[in-house]
Order: structure tokens, then sequence, then C-alpha cells
């Protein structure tokens, strides 16, 4: 079988990618803020063996027989990795970082994971709104007390005065290890390389170079077979019966009361529920939220984002109860564990964080709009633009944005360059990457290169790919590798593809093994394509099938398609039902067809 007759594809490359950036950052000091002598308070910061879960973040449950809180602890999966990893960082200090979606159950193994392994060192877990930058003399306590800093829901401690780069490159030197909590969602828009395809445009945020230095570890919403069985072995009530009436819901979500209340709140917004302004109320703090303006959200914001959220699902027709009656409704506690609206201080209301995760439809623009007309400080509109930008909501964003830009944030300067060449406003946007460049921003270094070589400057491309490339901007590298290879300079871009791929980026092992495939040094290259395909780059599994396909080892091929397909890769889908059908499983590919999307299959 040869790739004439029938393979898709065999050089999925990356393409030129601009670097991310964006930032949602968080640390200012809000009104009523716990104040900064917390954190140069050792006495105050608890012991980890006697300290308490709730404190710690993690979900309240409906009160136990024996009045308890919260329900045994049920091993899961991830404990032996996670601890380990928490160990590793107690010897040699880093960030470890447990992810999953709301009501995973996140919080609570890491609570047990750092009293396990961790039982003597002192916990600084700071309040959200302190500025977390301790003065070196507490950093340096934190090191000689062994203390660990624990921050749960991690999205609320990034960015200046919070958990910066630098921050953490302190605790690493002085081996203080840093557990932290975030959801999936969040996680995924602070961390994610978005390339649009282009390589132009990304976003991402400055957080996004504190993430990638995490130990990160995963963690399933749906527990296991073998977690569902301990947990049935356990003779708590509470997870008794989430272990017989969970359905299709996670153990800890169950018990959590996730979805009794997203249930609850949806029917609450149809007519004659009796409690269709209760539901506009949390309405208005999910999507504020979910918008990027940070809680907790006055009862008066509140009251007045609702009055739309009530007239757009219905107004009047929906017979809405007195605003009295509607605060009450969204702040009474279900199932003893906690109510839509959560009360955070007096008159302050933040939304059940499994609402904001469990709501997909699109935030208005006027929220958005509204949001940034509350926003505190710099942190909410970094935020608020992150928000508006991945939505489209680009008139928001750049509103967001421009006045951190014309106060001289070479962040925001770069950001704002980013909406405006998406905009179509390329000139604009070449002045506001120099002007980023200029003040040492890699970041718009890497993006002014290449819109430089898309209007033919190759050579200034050049120069400004080598100069992000020669500080370290590894996203720069790669981006020089490609513009090399792209000008037929393969020796050159060799060199530069290896430079990235021992440096982990996966994109560069894929574009080296294609270089050597094309240069006839099969094996190599499949060392290569494996290597990438081993760490999840996609396009490398499916280049090593396709490479697997052409010389025969149909099996191999196989397996490989498969995994690549079971991943949504479109030509590998192609490539797949081709093989199956020209080697006689016609049910096996009839049956990939009918699942299928018609643009996925051969013609």
């Amino acid at each position: 079988m040869t790739g004439d007759n029938h393979i898709s594809g065999g050089e999925q490359r990356d393409v030129i990618q601009a670097q991310s950036i964006g930032s949602v950052t968080f640390g200012a000091e809000r009104a009523g803020a716990p104040q900064q002598r917390y954190l140069q308070d050792p006495d105050r910061w608890p012991v980890a063996r006697n300290w308490d879960a709730l404190a710690a973040g993690a979900h309240r449950a409906r009160p136990g027989e024996d009045g308890s809180k919260l329900p045994p602890y049920v091993a899961r999966d991830v404990d032996a990795e996670l601890r380990e990893r928490i160990q590793e960082a107690a010897e040699e200090g880093g960030l470890v970082l447990v992810v999953g979606d709301s009501t995973a159950g996140k919080t609570r193994a890491a609570f047990e994971a750092v009293r396990k392994r961790l039982p003597r060192y002192r916990v600084l877990a700071p309040p959200v709104g302190a500025t977390l930058r301790p003065a070196p003399e507490a950093l340096e306590g934190c090191a000689h007390l062994r203390c660990v800093v624990w921050l749960d829901d991690l999205e609320q401690y990034l960015g200046p005065e919070g958990l910066e780069p630098e921050v953490l490159a302190e605790f690493v030197r002085l081996r203080v290890p840093v557990v932290a909590t975030m959801r999936l969602k969040p996680y995924e828009t602070f961390s994610a390389d978005t390339d649009d395809g282009t390589g132009e445009q990304r976003w991402a945020s400055l957080s996004s170079r504190v993430l990638r230095t995490a130990e990160v570890v995963d963690m399933d919403r749906l527990w296991s077979a073998g977690e569902l069985t301990r947990a049935g072995a356990c003779e708590d009530v509470r997870i008794a019966d989430a272990v017989a009436h969970h359905g299709t819901y996670g153990i800890a979500e169950y018990i959590a009361a996730g979805p009794v209340l997203l249930r609850e709140w949806r029917r609450a917004r149809r007519t004659g529920s009796g409690h269709a302004r209760g539901a506009a109320l949390v309405t208005a703090a999910v999507d504020l939220s979910r918008a990027g303006l940070r809680g907790p959200y006055s009862r008066g914001l509140l009251v007045e984002v609702h009055k739309r959220c009530l007239a757009d699902a219905g107004g009047s027709v929906l017979r809405p109860e007195s605003l009295d009656e509607a605060f009450a409704w969204a702040a009474r506690v279900r199932l003893g564990v906690t109510s839509p609206l959560v009360p955070v201080t007096d008159g302050w209301w933040s939304a059940f964080d499994y609402l904001v995760d469990g709501t997909e439809s699109a935030v208005p623009d006027w929220v958005r709009e509204t949001a940034l007309a509350h926003a505190a400080d710099d942190d909410d509109h970094y935020a608020i633009a992150t928000s508006a930008y991945r939505a489209g909501a680009l008139h928001v964003a750049e509103a967001a944005v421009r006045p951190l830009a014309e106060d001289g944030d070479p962040a925001a300067t770069f950001n704002l360059a980013l909406l405006l060449n998406k905009d179509g406003r390329v000139e604009d946007a070449e002045a506001l990457y120099r002007r980023a460049h200029d003040k040492g921003e890699l970041d718009a270094t890497n993006n002014l290169a290449h819109l430089l070589a898309d209007t033919g400057r190759t050579e200034e491309a050049e120069a400004l790919y080598r100069h992000a490339h020669t500080h370290g901007h590894l996203h720069g590298t790669f981006n020089l590798a490609v513009f090399l290879d792209e000008n037929d300079r393969p020796e050159e871009a060799e060199a530069v593809y290896r430079h990235a791929h021992t440096k982990g980026h996966l994109a560069a092992t894929n574009n080296l093994a294609i270089l050597l495939k094309q240069s006839d040094r099969p094996e190599e290259a499949e060392a290569l394509f494996r290597h990438a395909h081993t760490h999840g780059h996609l396009d490398a599994t499916f280049n090593l099938a396709v490479l697997l396909d052409e010389n025969d080892r149909v099996d191999e091929a196989e397996a490989v398609y498969r995994h690549a397909h079971d991943r949504g890769h479109p030509e590998a889908t192609h490539n797949l039902v081709l093989l199956l059908d020209e080697f006689g499983h016609t049910r096996d590919a009839e049956a990939i067809r009918r699942e299928a999307a018609p643009d996925d299959l051969p013609g």
C-alpha cells in the first residue's frame, strides 16, 4: 500500500505561531480585604495536620448523622501521583496544580495530600484579595519554618502582586512548595496556546508563564470503577447515597449538590416558577463572573444587572416575585450544603462556581460592558479583556485594554496590537507591536516578526525572530525555524528546530521529524514522531501513522490512526476508513462513517 492512492497528508506541520498574550491578573487588595500583615505573621498560619478542609476551600456537604460537615475522604486514583509531586516540591520547590471541574474533589484531594505528606508544615493560605508578595525576610521565614503555600482557585492569585513568575521563582529557590487548585475552564483559558491556524494571533495570560512551570495533576469529574468501589465500601450515608444515585455525575459533584442547584436554577427561569427574579439575580452573578469581573458583587450591582436579565427572559410574563423574596430564594441553603448566591460579606455576593462552570450560553455584550464599567482595577480590565477576546467581543476587549496600553503597560500594548491586527487595523497594530518590542516585550517581538513576514519584509522579520530566539523566547525560536524551513534553508532550520525540541517544544519536534523524513532519515523521524505522539501532540500522532502506513506496517498504522481518530483528528479518520476498506474491514469502516462528520471522510 502506498501513500499515492489514498493517504491524506503526512506532513501536518505546525505553522508560525505568534506568542500568547493577554492577562488575567489578581492580587491588588480590595476594600475590606484582609491586610498584608497576615502574610507577615507565621504564628497565624495553621499547621497542616491540624488544618480544616473547609478552611482550605473544600465544598461543604450536607450534614452527616453525627453532625459532621464533610464525609470521610475516599481515596482517589490520583492520590499517589499527587502526593509524590507534593513531596518532590517540598524537597526541591515548585508548583503542584490540581486541575478539574467544579466539585470534582480537587481541593479535598490536595488538602489530604498536604496533610499526609507535610503534616508539620505551616500552611500559608493568603485570603483572596491580599497581596501575595511577602517581604524578603518573610520569604526567608517561610523556608525556615517549613511552610507550604496554599492557593485554592489559583486564578484568583495570578498576576501583579500575586503569584508572579518572580515570586514563584523565590519560593522555588527557598524550596517552599506551592500547592494549588484550578477549575478546568480557567486553566484552559489562562494556559492554552490558542493559535488560530494562521499563527499570527494567540491570546493567553501573563499567568501562563506561571502555569507552564506547574506540575499538573488532572482530576476527573466522573469517578473510576476503582473509586466507586472504594466509595461503596464507605459506611457514611452521604457517600452511600451518592454511589446509589449519582447517575451521570461524579460522587463529589453529587455530594456538593451541584447538579441539584443547577437544575433548580434552570427551572426557576421558566414561566410560573415563582422564582423568576431570583433566577435572574443568579444569572446576573454567573454572567458577571463569566465576563471576567471578579466577585463578590454588591447587592446594588446584582439588582442593576438582573433587571435586564429578567426582561430578556420574559419580564412580567414570568410573574416575578418581589426583590426581597428573590434574594431570600437565591440565598437559601439547599441540602445543608450551599446556595445559588453565596454570601461573602454583608451585602456582597458570589455565584456558586458550579453554576458558572455549568453554563454554556453566550455572555451578552451588555453584561461585558457593565462588568467593564464596574472594573475595580487593572486586573479586572485584563480579565474582562481576556474573556471578551475569547468570545469574539473585540470592541469590549479593546475598551478594556486600551487604557492600560495608554498608561504604558507593555503587555497591554501588545494585547491592543493583537486586537487591532485581528480587526484589520494592521498599521496601527504594527506601531503598537514596535512600541511593546522597544520595551522588551518578547511576545511583541515575535508577533511583529510574523506581521512583517506576512507583508514581505523578510529580512527585518528574520532579525526580529533571531532577537526573540537569542533572548530565550521559545516560540520565537520555533518561529525562526519555521521561517528558515519555509525559505528553503533546511540545514539552518534543522539546527533551530533541534534547539526548540531539546527545550520541550513539541511542535518543533513534529516539524523536525517531517524535515528528517523529507531528508530520507526515516528512522530518526519515526523516533521524533513517537516522542511527540507520546507527549500528546496530535499532528505528530497522525504523521507517525502515515509514516507507518507508507512503510506497510499496517497493524501499527491502524492502531495509531485510531488513537488520532478517537481524539478528533479528521484526516486520521479519513485515512483510517480508507485503510479499513482496503483490507476488507468494511463493517468497521462503515461504523466509523456513520459516526464521523461528512467532511472527515474520503470522497
